[in-house]
């Protein structure tokens, strides 16, 4: 393993960021300084004008490995996130078959300790992920799983859901909720309002996760239990786990970049590559999710990548899968949402780094799985999981040229600004001026 030397970055940490160099040798922030030597056959990376800050941890990936690999697989995905500035993934259970029992766990951790990223695993709350009986979560928390979801459908059931959080809380794992009532939600594909109504489509109301929220709110109050709340949508459901956590429920919650830059409105043409679970809400609740990343009160971003086949997405709106692609632009849509030039480097590697792997456990690493630490400041002796970020870099999304192996992402066509220039994970440069190493 060569060293790696990045020049002239503004090396951001929360004591406080300043100009200089980053030496990193055999897995390991070696020196910070003003100006570090190289030492020969060290790999040199320009950071001028860039941030140099921990690598991205995304809470929420979908790599469907196993089963739906023609839509994306562990490796794939690890290229993708790679470009994206991660450094570690956390793998949604909504596999075929899920990711309900130790055997597949540890198929899915032993394919991404093959990837230059740390991939670690969400595990399913419920067997099958049908929201009747529980997985065996001990046994997967015995093999390093912090997360459990049956992500894709919110535990419906309120016993069921109580039962999990009174088994999770001796464990010391996180259950991350889908919030989302699929009565109330009557089977819709929009958001509900007056541009559903126009457009003649069953709408999915902001009440289905608001409900749900507050029902799981409740739950964590009776139990102790601690919840993360996935891809939330609405300045309502925000504002319920935000009153929550000051009255010291231990709670947490994510937004998509897809939530913090698009609205309904996105819908109007019948392009499926816009339709996501919880779907894209009014302006208002826009505005009011982007201004809780910025003051704090929203945890983390995580992308929710959602690959799917094109043969998928080519169907009618409403019988269209929902999800889209997130790991290749999420750094510049956060970065958009955060104010570009107003954003606070401190704040954009909080939403992206440092609180998902706090979230994710995943701080200090697992080696049995060959996982570093993440989410550290660039400071002497952390593990090399660093992002160079360029927050000048203006370019175009395009979906030809993406890593992964499918193509729905919404954002064809349009104009970003700043991009990761290079990732270092695991002490290796894998990403170098924005391409693969």
């Amino acid at each position: 393993m060569s060293a790696i030397v990045l020049r002239h970055g503004l090396i951001v940490a929360r004591a406080g960021s300043r100009l200089g160099d980053v030496l990193i040798r055999d897995g390991v922030i070696e020196q910070v300084a003003d100006q570090v030597e190289a030492p020969p056959g060290a790999q040199e990376v320009d950071a001028e004008g860039c941030w140099i800050g921990p690598g991205l941890v995304d809470l929420h990936t979908h790599l469907r490995e196993p089963g739906r690999e023609q839509a994306e697989d562990i490796e794939s995905g690890a290229r993708a996130g790679a470009i994206g500035g991660y450094t570690a993934l956390v793998a949604m259970p909504n596999t075929e078959p899920a990711l309900d029992n130790v055997a597949l766990v540890a198929y899915v951790l032993e394919r991404g300790s093959r990837t230059p990223l740390d991939v670690a695993v969400a595990g399913a709350i419920t067997r099958g992920r049908e929201g009747q009986f529980l997985a065996p979560m001990a046994e997967m928390a015995a093999l390093g799983v912090r997360l459990f979801t049956d992500d894709g459908l919110g535990v419906q059931d309120p016993l069921v859901m109580r039962r999990a959080l009174e088994y999770a809380k001796p464990l010391g794992v996180t259950l991350a909720q889908h919030c989302e009532d699929e009565k109330l939600a009557n089977g819709g594909s929009m958001n509900e309002g007056a541009v559903s109504g126009r457009l003649g489509l069953i709408g999915r109301p902001a009440v289905a996760e608001e409900v749900m929220v507050m029902r799981d709110l409740e739950l964590v109050r009776l139990t102790g239990a601690r919840m993360h709340f996935l891809h939330l949508s609405t300045a309502r459901s925000v504002a319920m786990v935000v009153a929550a956590r000051r009255m010291g429920l231990p709670v947490t919650c994510e937004v998509t970049p897809h939530h913090i830059t698009l609205d309904e409105v996105s819908c109007s043409n019948f392009d499926p590559r816009f339709k996501v679970h919880p779907p894209l809400r009014v302006l208002s609740d826009v505005a009011a999710l982007r201004q809780g990343l910025r003051d704090g009160t929203i945890d983390a971003v995580a992308t929710d990548h959602a690959p799917h086949a094109p043969e998928l997405k080519d169907l009618p709106f409403d019988e269209a899968p929902a999800g889209m692609l997130g790991l290749e632009h999420a750094a510049a849509l956060a970065y958009e949402a955060l104010g570009s030039e107003e954003c606070s480097p401190i704040t954009f590697f909080d939403v992206l780094s440092r609180n998902p792997a706090r979230i994710a456990q995943l701080r200090q690493g697992d080696r049995r799985f060959g996982m570093s630490g993440q989410g550290g400041d660039v400071v002497e002796g952390e593990s090399a999981n660093v992002v160079v970020f360029d927050p000048d870099s203006r370019w175009r999304v395009d979906r030809t040229a993406l890593q992964s192996r499918s193509i729905n992402t919404p954002y064809h066509g349009r104009e970003l600004l700043g991009r990761v220039r290079s990732t270092i994970a695991k002490g290796r440069l894998v990403v170098d001026e924005s391409v693969l190493v």
